[in-house]
């Protein structure tokens, strides 16, 4: 991502690089390492930790995850005036709320608090009420250009976030698809939401690219 986006050009279409990882633990910028509390399961269970560059605390990803990273150059969006990172993460979140009213599930954001969580009004799912579905951690450059992403929780082995304060909040209830009832494939939503993102943040002059792979190596690029 740091490669594509040093070497990229005014020309070079934006991309989105849908992903599935391995057992990972990824650290922000200015994230605290004592989040990662249970350091006797995390060893146990051999889940490497790696520090990035992106916002944010500390997260985990894994296999029956959605993770897609943007490949923004947020310039071509607002040719005339800035677009504003605020207003990115908006659109980004809205995306998840709209894939996620698709099977009946009332996400909200919350203040302060980057990402998507279970609403109080979603009466199907009283039990995990605030309970976080979806997390968001990006890098701006001062080009404009963007990258890491988003990640949606699908059908998961949840307990690796219960060795963590999940974004740096201890307690933080994690939740997918899967626990809530919703029968779904992790191929369909990834599909889902790369839709969802296309049209709630690709430029009318630009075309938007998608990269399908299960790591952000070497991909194939193939347009939508």
């Amino acid at each position: 991502m740091q490669r594509f986006t040093a070497e990229r050009g005014a020309d070079t279409p934006d991309q989105l690089w849908v992903v599935e990882h391995p057992p990972v633990y990824t650290l922000g910028l200015a994230a605290d390492p004592s989040h990662l509390w249970a350091k006797a399961q995390i060893d146990e269970q051999a889940i490497p930790v790696v520090q990035t560059d992106r916002g944010g605390e500390v997260t985990y990803h894994g296999p029956g995850q959605v993770v897609i990273y943007l490949l923004l150059d947020l310039r071509r969006r607002k040719p005339t005036e800035k677009f504003f990172v605020r207003e990115l993460v908006y659109r980004i979140e809205q995306a998840i709320i709209n894939l996620l009213a698709r099977y009946g599930v009332a996400g909200e954001r919350k203040d302060g608090a980057p990402g998507i969580y279970l609403a109080d009004s979603d009466v199907e799912h009283l039990r995990w009420h605030g309970a976080k579905i979806a997390a968001l951690g990006l890098k701006v450059k001062g080009s404009g250009c963007t990258y890491h992403g988003l990640s949606l929780n699908v059908a998961m082995d949840l307990r690796p976030f219960s060795w963590i304060n999940p974004c740096g909040y201890a307690g933080l209830a994690t939740i997918d698809l899967q626990t809530l009832g919703i029968a779904t494939t992790l191929a369909q939503v990834q599909q889902e939401l790369v839709q969802e993102l296309q049209t709630i943040l690709a430029p009318r002059s630009s075309p938007m690219y998608i990269v399908p792979a299960r790591t952000p190596a070497a991909p194939t690029v193939s347009p939508i």
